[in-house]
């Protein structure tokens, strides 16, 4: 049996690869629950210093497999009405407070959850040929996994309101110019790309880039007050790390420094 999800270690980056690629890596229960998994295992894995996350074939992620959701619908399966709660949620929750950087190598078609994964990513790279669809209303739902919360933060409330109702197809030459995404390159070239992206950061202080997750979190959700004590917070541990001392260090010596995110 083909295996849904496929991981592998590359120089301290650990890829993630979403491996449906006849259904467009499109998200069934087996699927989602491998994500999260795979999402928690890199957050413990003191060796994972930076995480990419992608798709096989042709797709990033289409999305909610419909055929799964159909056949539970159909047999009384209440599976679907609690799959948000259940899945969803644990895996923007397990992305967005990862302590390490996570990149997404968008290869190709992102829609509904799987364009929301995305969203919730530190940094996005995508394909030329990428394309992104905010499906939800085309089927008759609401949004999930953090689309309504990602989304405005990265292209501004009014674009993200007509993204959502409209759901019109956004290219990857527009997503660049919106802010949904940070680069564009060849098609064919995201994964390697976000990869060699992720093997620099790898080497860099994932201590501080953890403590900069948690203020960019705190500054979304929290007053300018609040965002204050928890940067406070933030500096004062990143001020204990080795990776601070060794920063200092090798400024002053005029060498490079050699992180080691602790």
């Amino acid at each position: 049996m083909t295996e849904v999800l496929l991981t592998e270690n590359i120089d301290g980056v650990r890829r993630i690869t979403l491996n449906r690629p006849d259904s467009y890596n499109s998200l069934t229960v087996e699927l989602k629950e491998r994500l999260i998994e795979a999402f928690r295992g890199a957050a413990a894995d003191d060796s994972v210093r930076a995480v990419v996350v992608t798709g096989s074939g042709k797709a990033f992620c289409a999305g909610q497999d419909l055929k799964e959701h159909i056949s539970q619908l159909d047999s009384g399966d209440d599976t679907p009405m609690r799959t948000v709660e259940e899945h969803y949620n644990p895996l923007i929750r397990a992305v967005t407070t990862l302590p390490k950087p996570v990149i997404a190598a968008i290869n190709g078609v992102a829609a509904g959850a799987g364009a929301s994964l995305a969203y919730a990513c530190d940094l996005r790279v995508a394909a030329a040929n990428a394309k992104f669809v905010m499906s939800f209303a085309d089927v008759g739902l609401s949004t999930d996994s953090g689309a309504s919360w990602t989304l405005p933060r990265l292209v501004g409330y009014g674009r993200a309101m007509e993204l959502l109702l409209l759901g019109e197809t956004v290219t990857a030459e527009a997503a660049e110019r919106m802010g949904m995404v940070n680069r564009v390159v060849a098609a064919g070239e995201a994964a390697d790309n976000a990869t060699e992206l992720a093997r620099r950061m790898a080497t860099g202080p994932t201590s501080a880039y953890a403590r900069i997750k948690e203020t960019m979190l705190a500054a979304a959700a929290e007053g300018l007050d609040e965002t204050l004590d928890v940067e406070a917070g933030a500096q004062n541990q990143c001020g204990n790390t080795h990776d601070h001392r060794e920063a200092v260090d090798a400024f002053v010596a005029k060498r490079s420094p050699e992180f080691t995110g602790h």
